[in-house]
């Protein structure tokens, strides 16, 4: 793993805050006790031509994948609660632009890592952090509502 110096961690924040998201994903599943799972995920985008400084990142940080997409760009993505709830808990004090996001992302990391069964009032602030993340992140498609979620997460009757 590479040094997280102060230095590093600023740059890997303000590369995030300029050219990654943050996601807090319900998806679908066919197997299972439940029928959803939820993903945590951080990534970094850049032109495949230009993808040095993802490679460096994922050195940095020492996880993570670097993978070439279709459109020319490549990206850096990091998944899992523990991995996640860690990377930003060290890159919060840094980031500027995407704070509340970070900030939604690393409190629902952090339920999200306990190895337990999720309650209702877990599932309603994990559904209130999706909500944070969405209203800041730049998306052209629509989100389910609230209600959407509650419903997919069986919280209503």
């Amino acid at each position: 793993m590479g040094s997280r110096s102060k230095t590093n961690l600023a740059y890997i924040a303000g590369f995030l805050d300029g050219d990654g998201s943050l996601m807090l994903q319900i998806k679908k599943r066919k197997d299972g006790r439940t029928k959803y799972r939820f993903m945590c995920t951080i990534c970094f985008y850049q032109d495949s031509r230009h993808e040095k400084p993802l490679h460096f990142i994922r050195e940095v940080l020492g996880i993570g994948y670097v993978s070439k997409r279709n459109d020319g760009m490549s990206e850096l993505r990091i998944n899992g609660f523990a991995q996640v709830n860690q990377i930003i808990r060290e890159l919060l004090p840094f980031i500027r632009f995407k704070k509340l996001q970070a900030e939604a992302l690393y409190k629902a990391s952090g339920i999200l890592k306990e190895s337990r069964k999720l309650t209702q009032s877990d599932l309603l602030k994990l559904i209130d952090c999706i909500f944070v993340i969405q209203t800041e992140n730049y998306a052209s498609r629509s989100k389910k509502t609230k209600e959407e979620l509650k419903k997919v997460l069986g919280l209503t009757p």
